[in-house]
């Protein structure tokens, strides 16, 4: 399985009006976590990020909102930050522009939230301006480092050395909070936060526009 770890310049040019990491913060780490919420796995990241004093943002699927609404209101009573990341986990390359878009607004009937991650980071150009436009335009959030939590093919001390090597002050971190992710993310996740803490970085939320 191909992917970046780390985002080089060149791909962030491709889709500029996004954001990919909070440029500025002084040792500050933007954690986040894609597809919940899921009943026992976003809890174990719940509790994780409470022994810190961790903030984070929840990139959440509608329909896993829609079938565990108590773990959701979990991550909001915690203060953390919400995000849309689609109704059911759509690819922005394979999936018709409108059906996308609606599939998105679904997800706002759940999610109220201005931020957006499209799942695995795929998105047309077209579908960008859209989300970008209007009243109400989401902000786009991609990523700085991808700890590859979702790769099965890495070890969990892998996956830890990802983040360690090379997140750094305004990185923004993408795990996942989902059972394929679940072997990595229960090792990788309280080393990186013990790392980092140690470190003197706090962990920050995402906020709105």
């Amino acid at each position: 399985m191909f992917y970046l770890v780390k985002t080089p310049k060149w791909v962030k040019k491709l889709i500029s009006d996004s954001v990919w990491e909070l440029a500025g913060a002084k040792k500050i780490l933007y954690l986040s976590f894609d597809d919940g919420p899921h009943p026992q796995i976003t809890s174990f990241v719940l509790d994780e990020l409470l022994k810190y004093n961790a903030k984070a943002t929840f990139f959440c699927i509608g329909r896993n909102v829609v079938e565990n609404p108590l773990i959701f209101d979990r991550i909001l009573a915690e203060k953390h930050a919400v995000g849309n990341h689609t109704q059911n986990h759509l690819d922005g390359w394979k999936t018709p522009d409108e059906a996308y878009l609606q599939n998105i607004e679904e997800a706002s009937r759940y999610i109220d939230s201005d931020l957006f991650r499209p799942p695995y980071g795929r998105i047309t150009a077209k579908q960008h301006k859209k989300l970008r436009a209007g009243d109400k335009p989401f902000k786009i959030i991609m990523w700085s480092v991808l700890s590859g939590d979702f790769d099965v093919a890495i070890t969990p001390e892998q996956c830890s050395e990802n983040v360690l090597k090379n997140a750094e002050s305004g990185s923004v971190v993408v795990f996942h909070d989902s059972e394929k992710a679940y072997e990595r993310l229960k090792f990788a996740l309280p080393a990186v936060l013990k790392y980092f803490s140690e470190k003197g970085y706090q962990f920050e939320k995402i906020v709105s526009e």
